[in-house]
């Protein structure tokens, strides 16, 4: 998809327009998982999420490509709106997002104080994204998906950072929604010759790419009914799906130090893992975390013993929780 003087330059702009986040070891985090653990800091972005990178790419190529585009629309649960919406005033580009009936009102806050235009569709994501693609041609609109090429090279340069900023990882867990951060995550590995594993993380109630890899087909789901909402897909992207199983180079594809390539496999958490893992962020390093943003330590928590004595790292995709919703889900829970 892209090679790693590509991704060297990506990184460059991302950081025109914020620093590298940081990557720390926690050793609070460390006693309670038996492993040494390494945070990738991604809610310390403009917009509190990893997202903003992908957007920051895609938009700088379209006005290079297409100087005159009319707009951009796309739909999203939140944190991709949010980094289209950045980018696009960046550049003064008009932003348009569909969200599903009933999403974040701190998200759809966000998306609005960045300049978005904000349209609300569906019972969820799939169904947004669909009525954006409606939306698009009757507007004459440029349709941005959430996953695509010039999105997954934006996010990979979260994990150059990583990979270059920590000790050498023996794991790295990564949550999934549509795809592009664990793709960005196997790219940069491979290319970087690195035999770090890649463990995506998945919610039980929205587990399609799960699915997916054990059948080797796309699987769809007919709900994605939890709380973390940056992992509630029903439809896998065929693309993302073929990197995750495969790696970046079919062909040639690169393994990890158990002869893997791709993902070396999928982990699925409950919800109240994932609240325990908010919880345990806040308690061991004062950082909120989303739900999709904990779910890598809820996995970590989940195989505790698989992975004692290894050096793990840990994406903290974003910090975007609504206060109603870390209220009753998380310090609700027991």
């Amino acid at each position: 998809m892209f090679d790693l003087p590509a991704l060297e330059a990506a990184a460059a702009l991302v950081h025109r327009a914020f620093p590298p986040t940081p990557q720390l070891a926690w050793p609070l985090l460390a006693a309670r998982t038996g492993a040494e653990v390494w945070v990738k800091h991604e809610n310390h972005t403009p917009t509190g999420a990893f997202k903003l990178r992908g957007g920051l790419v895609y938009m700088d190529r379209l006005k290079r490509d297409r100087p005159q585009v009319r707009g951009v629309i796309s739909a999203t649960r939140g944190n991709h709106g949010q980094s289209l919406a950045y980018a696009g005033a960046r550049h003064g580009v008009p932003v348009t997002i569909v969200v599903p009936q009933g999403n974040s009102t701190e998200k759809n806050a966000a998306m609005r104080a960045q300049g978005a235009e904000l349209v609300e569709h569906g019972e969820d994501f799939d169904a947004a994204r669909e009525h954006a693609v409606a939306l698009a041609a009757e507007r004459g609109l440029e349709f941005a998906p959430s996953f695509a090429p010039d999105l997954v090279l934006g996010v990979a340069t979260y994990a150059l950072e990583l990979f270059r900023g920590a000790p050498p990882l023996d794991a790295l867990y990564v949550p999934i929604g549509l795809g592009s951060g664990i793709c960005g995550c196997i790219l940069a590995r491979d290319l970087l010759g690195l035999p770090t594993e890649i463990i995506g993380v998945q919610s039980t109630e929205a587990p399609a790419y799960a699915l997916s890899v054990a059948a080797g087909r796309v699987v769809t789901t007919d709900s994605a009914n939890t709380r973390a909402d940056g992992m509630a897909v029903r439809v896998p992207d065929t693309a993302a799906l073929e990197i995750i199983r495969r790696g970046g180079n079919p062909a040639a594809p690169h393994r990890d130090a158990h002869g893997k390539p791709g993902a070396a496999r999928v982990v699925t958490v409950t919800d109240a893992e994932v609240a325990a893992a908010i919880r345990a962020y806040w308690q061991d390093t004062h950082n909120l975390a989303e739900g999709a943003g904990a779910a890598p330590l809820a996995a970590l928590l989940q195989e505790r013993e698989r992975m004692a004595g290894r050096r793990v790292g840990l994406v903290l995709c974003g910090g975007n929780i609504d206060l109603a919703l870390f209220r009753d889900w998380v310090l609700a829970a027991p």
